[in-house]
């Protein structure tokens, strides 16, 4: 993934039109501004971003000829009813020029990305991809799940569809190859064997039960594994184990024989049999009832590495050909392309996309619609798993919708609630406090806009629930109205769930008054007298109480919600806390990093040893020079 920013890379020139008065959409104020730009636009390739009159993006394209392409969008006769709302909106541009289509193509994705423009499809999914990754900056490298950047030196495998078959992956890893899976500090202060090394998931190679040259003949097996070459495997370890058996090592044997039998229940537990095919990704788009669904399967050395289900956002009225398009550029945003990618449907722009993911892969990229055989099995799969996924998706939106009807009905809201937000505070004693927010809406959980909130402010006492939750929402809605006073960016909550009775209530519908916010309804949800789930109460601000039935679909939908922003916040407080755990006095050190940190403690053997070394002792410490040594003694024992 190319992480440089769009204007680090290509040449931007911002051409702005207004009209005075003008805020709301104007079909002839919309085509008068984009005619201004057209005066000086070059027939080169580049990306536009059509914005409006308070200077937010509408809408990203990219165009081969920008002239030409922008020209298009005062034809409005010719422009489905779609892109006619957005000229009438329009009121400035900007224009940034390319080298080459291509270019443009990835960097349309990148700031589509970035702006998230309502005329645009997107990618809506709020999980990152994992991959998993075995470590080369140990002796004994160390395999792992990793999410996010790609910064640590190893080689990665992957993208896996989820969590969940990342960890079947490195238990199968476990289980054959005994690789280690426990932090370099763990396995610095091991004296004897874990747990893992004694139900045979481990080598134990921090008490030197396996030497460096085996470990790494593991590794590399590991490698073979992951690449797609296990029947490279299964016949080393046959013969391996005839070899052991013939010269009477029968403990040995007997531990290649259940490796050999752990591979031949993994190959053949895969829920996809992916035979003939060694790395591909494979795409299916579905369409009803104006959604669409994406059906996405992975496959990486002849294995299945699991699936998932995207629903793009912003694909109504536009083709199914234009939407798989952006999809497929908006997701290798994220991850590295395979060599062979497989499609339900031929893409009118297959030739250029093919020449932009080549171009982020260093490497060339197969586009491919097959038409019989083992890949078009697969797609027929991809196929049928996308039309079923949809159809699931369209009954829970509509049970979705149905609740959240009845919540408008049960709290007296004026229309159903597009997005309602739940809080929670977490703490200990009044240590490590914590608030959390949640987001719930007609499409379920929104997990990219859940926020947490270190509770930081010296008046806010030790264990007050009352003053955590004050400054949660002071902060919360002193940044909604700096960001977006004037409400258009739909993140401006339709109902507040606070987890607590009428004091919550009273102290959130007080913060809301202060900040003049007088329109955003406010419910507490409490446990009854004996805290039975079941027996909730809810609190309105008026004092008003009501209950619902034990079986009510509308209470089981709201238990949810609280239980979730409970589960949030007590992850967030578990997550501060055991990094307060692991903090040392060592990290309020300027110039100390993890790698000089680690080397100081290695000599020293504790962070106490560290503060009280004399100047001469940290001056012999490996790594650290005289400089460095005198701002360490003199963080540790300053000069009165």
């Amino acid at each position: 993934m190319n992480d440089t920013p769009p204007t680090d890379r290509f040449n931007e020139e911002k051409s702005t039109y207004t009209v005075r008065g003008s805020d709301k959409p104007d079909l002839d104020a919309g085509i008068a501004a984009i005619r201004n730009v057209l005066k000086t636009l070059p027939v080169r390739p580049g990306v536009y971003r059509m914005q409006d009159a308070r200077g937010e993006v509408l809408y990203v394209g990219k165009a081969r000829a920008l002239k030409n392409r922008v020209t298009n969008y005062t034809q409005v006769s010719r422009l489905p009813k779609r892109l006619q709302r957005m000229v009438a909106q329009t009121r400035g541009m900007t224009i940034v020029t390319t080298n080459t289509e291509a270019e443009a193509l990835l960097l349309e994705a990148q700031l589509i990305k970035r702006f998230r423009p309502p005329y645009n499809v997107l990618l809506r999914d709020d999980k990152s991809f994992p991959f998993i990754l075995l470590r080369e900056d140990h002796e004994f490298p160390r395999v792992q799940l990793h999410r996010g950047a790609r910064r640590a030196k190893g080689q990665y495998f992957g993208p896996f569809a989820g969590a969940g078959a990342v960890r079947k992956t490195l238990t199968a890893i476990q289980k054959l190859f005994l690789l280690r899976s426990c932090t370099d500090s763990f396995f610095a202060n091991r004296t004897r064997p874990c747990l893992l090394h004694q139900i045979k998931r481990c080598s134990a190679p921090c008490v030197d039960r396996i030497s460096t040259d085996d470990y790494a003949e593991l590794v590399r097996d590991a490698e073979d594994y992951l690449s797609g070459r296990s029947t490279k495997m299964q016949q080393k370890l046959g013969v391996q184990m005839q070899a052991a058996a013939e010269a009477m090592d029968f403990e040995l044997a007997a531990v290649l024989r259940d490796r050999l039998r752990a591979l031949t229940f993994i190959q053949g537990s895969q829920s996809i049999n992916a035979e003939g095919v060694a790395d591909a990704d494979v795409f299916a788009l579905h369409a009803k009832g104006g959604v669409m669904c994406i059906q996405a399967f992975f496959i990486r050395g002849g294995q299945n590495w699991g699936h998932r289900s995207f629903f793009p956002a912003h694909t109504a009225e536009v083709p199914e050909d234009e939407v798989l398009t952006s999809f497929l550029v908006q997701f290798y945003e994220e991850v590295p392309p395979a060599r062979l990618i497989l499609l339900d449907r031929d893409l009118s722009e297959a030739a250029l996309l093919a020449e932009a993911l080549a171009d982020r892969a260093g490497r060339k990229v197969e586009l491919k619609r097959p038409q019989r055989g083992e890949q078009r099995r697969l797609l027929a799969q991809a196929s049928r798993n996308a039309e079923e996924a949809l159809d699931r998706h369209l009954a829970e939106s509509t049970t979705q919708g149905k609740l959240l009807g009845e919540i408008a009905n049960l709290f007296e809201l004026g229309e159903p609630p597009g997005r309602i937000e739940v809080y929670d505070n977490s703490h200990i004693m009044g240590t490590n406090m914590v608030g959390a927010m949640i987001v719930a809406g007609p499409e379920g959980f929104r997990k990219s806009a859940y926020r947490k909130f270190n509770i930081k402010r010296p008046e806010t006492a030790p264990g007050d629930d009352f003053a955590m939750m004050r400054e949660v929402l002071e902060r919360r809605f002193a940044r909604l109205e700096k960001e977006d006073p004037d409400r258009n960016s739909g993140e401006w909550p339709d109902l507040l769930l606070i987890d607590g009775g009428k004091g919550q209530v009273a102290a959130v519908c007080a913060v809301l008054q202060e900040a003049g916010v007088e329109d955003v309804p406010v419910v507490g949800i409490s446990k009854g007298p004996d805290r039975n789930a079941g027996r909730e109460h809810f609190h309105l601000p008026d004092g008003r109480e009501s209950m619902l039935p034990p079986n009510s679909p509308v209470l089981f939908f709201l238990q949810r919600l609280r239980d979730e922003a409970h589960r949030f916040a007590i992850g967030t407080h578990r997550a501060k806390r055991a990094k307060n755990f692991t903090a040392s006095p060592l990290d309020e050190v300027p110039g100390i990093g993890p790698a000089r940190k680690r080397a100081l403690l290695m000599h020293f053997g504790t962070a106490r040893a560290v503060r009280g070394a004399a100047l001469e002792d940290l001056e012999r410490a490996p790594g650290v020079s005289k400089a460095v040594a005198r701002t360490i003694y003199d963080h540790f024992h300053p000069r009165g």
